[in-house]
């Protein structure tokens, strides 16, 4: 990816501290329309609150976060969640609501935020899991699937309102190695098919491979390095070999 495509989202000096501990400290990046991006570090590096406050459910202490020309925190409510609106979410959990079929809860961003007859809402439903393969179990409760199962369907909720961002955290995990393979698969395929831009928090380093046209490693809060497979396996930044290699010995602290 080179700096002339088109920006989807810009961080600009990102800050941000829980109960004296700085989360997210001078954080700048940008995310191409159209590419899968990851974020990827070790527990408690950061990539999940930077996620989320991409994706507006966490407001920054200091900093910017631009979709396009517009900087979310300079809206007012109602263009801030018409802005929101343009956004998927898929949730580590897939965080299904168990008392609902597959197919309403798919369903719900649909109701929530639009005008559509309830014939319309279903055929749109059934489109969406038909997308990540799980035709035929429109009617089945969350309870009743796998893992990965409940994972695909959380993903066809994400996209029922064709968004144009879709923000994983941790998509792949609680999976085992080939179902793993199989989400990759599908958010690739859906990046591509949909013309999304696909932003993945994961420190599975398989995935990152895998799917990432470019990648972001953060450590302790601060951002290490931005840049393709390729450059990111050959970084010189000690910390970032340790963690891709997995090794025990090197500059990151195990405690």
């Amino acid at each position: 990816m080179t700096s002339d495509k088109k920006i989807a989202v810009a961080v600009r000096s990102l800050e941000k501290t829980f109960e004296g501990r700085k989360v997210i400290e001078n954080v700048n990046l940008e995310v191409y329309s159209g590419e899968t991006f990851v974020i990827m570090g070790g527990s408690g590096s950061g990539k999940s609150t930077l996620l989320r406050i991409m994706a507006g459910g966490i407001i920054a202490d200091a900093g910017q976060v631009f979709f396009g020309d517009k900087e979310i925190s300079r809206l007012g409510e109602e263009e801030k969640e018409s802005i929101k609106r343009r956004f998927g979410m898929c949730f580590q959990s897939a965080a299904l609501l168990d008392s609902l079929t597959v197919e309403q809860n798919v369903s719900l961003p649909l109701r929530e935020h639009t005008k559509l007859t309830s014939k319309v809402i279903g055929i749109i439903a059934k489109m969406k899991l038909n997308l990540v393969g799980l035709q035929g179990f429109e009617h089945y409760l969350p309870s009743m699937l796998s893992g990965g199962m409940r994972k695909r369907a959380g993903l066809a909720r994400a996209i029922a309102m064709d968004p144009e961002i879709v923000f994983y955290d941790e998509p792949t995990a609680g999976l085992d190695p080939i179902m793993c393979a199989v989400i990759d698969k599908l958010i690739l395929d859906l990046t591509k098919k949909l013309n999304l831009t696909s932003i993945v928090v994961t420190h599975n380093m398989e995935s990152v491979f895998r799917i990432a046209d470019r990648v972001a490693m953060l450590y302790r809060g601060k951002l290490l390095e931005v840049g393709t497979i390729e450059q990111i396996r050959s970084s010189k930044n000690m910390i970032i070999q340790q963690f891709i290699k997995g090794e025990i010995e090197g500059p990151i602290q195990l405690t």
